[in-house]
């Protein structure tokens, strides 16, 4: 049985549109073994903590039966159309529901961030539990995940629009913490993106 960090839960926001893929769905983009990454890196959420949710938009059955043989939460935005704020605010209602310490928000869409890295990352802030931590490249560029301590999480509720937690960064600014070369900020958002990181995988 995988070891969970119960003080942390996770957060992982699945409700946007894929605007630039170009009429694809980013999130259900398979990696080379042809599993989706948005099961990727749910699986990878799921080993590291007992309390894991996804944000998913209500008629979006394809990224919620991607999701199957998984233990977690989906959670259903309505009003995901809004932006990144509408998942930020169902996450931390759902996280102050139960007694973690923590919320680390991880983007879906990011196929690099390891199982390792996770914990790493939930360790680190552990030792300083009252400030945000922010992942970042070897090269302490900021990127994601990012971890809010639970004082912070009613401030999720009261975000609006699609800059996500961006001002209460900067209102509690994070330690940084690097993870290996760019791990922390290779998200595939585009075709492009996908070309250049497949290419990268090969190499």
């Amino acid at each position: 049985m995988a070891l969970r960090s119960a003080p942390c839960a996770i957060l992982l926001p699945a409700a946007g549109s894929s605007r630039r893929m170009q009429g694809a769905d980013k999130l259900l983009m398979p990696l080379h073994d042809g599993v989706p990454i948005l099961h990727h890196v749910a699986r990878i959420a799921a080993a590291v903590a007992s309390h894991v949710a996804v944000t998913l938009r209500p008629e979006d059955m394809a990224r919620a039966a991607a999701l199957n043989g998984l233990a977690l939460t989906r959670l259903r935005v309505a009003k995901a159309q809004e932006g990144m704020a509408a998942s930020l605010r169902a996450g931390a209602a759902w996280a102050l529901q139960y007694p973690v310490d923590a919320l680390m928000i991880a983007l879906p869409d990011m196929p690099d961030v390891t199982q390792a890295d996770f914990r790493a990352l939930i360790a680190a802030q552990a030792l300083h539990p009252r400030q945000p931590l922010r992942a970042a490249s070897n090269d302490m560029q900021p990127g994601h995940p990012v971890i809010l301590p639970r004082a912070l999480l009613p401030e999720l509720l009261h975000l609006s629009g699609d800059r996500g937690a961006a001002s209460v960064l900067k209102a509690h600014p994070p330690r940084l913490h690097a993870l290996q070369g760019r791990r922390a900020l290779s998200d595939l958002d585009s075709p492009e993106d996908w070309e250049r990181w497949r290419a990268g995988q090969e190499n």
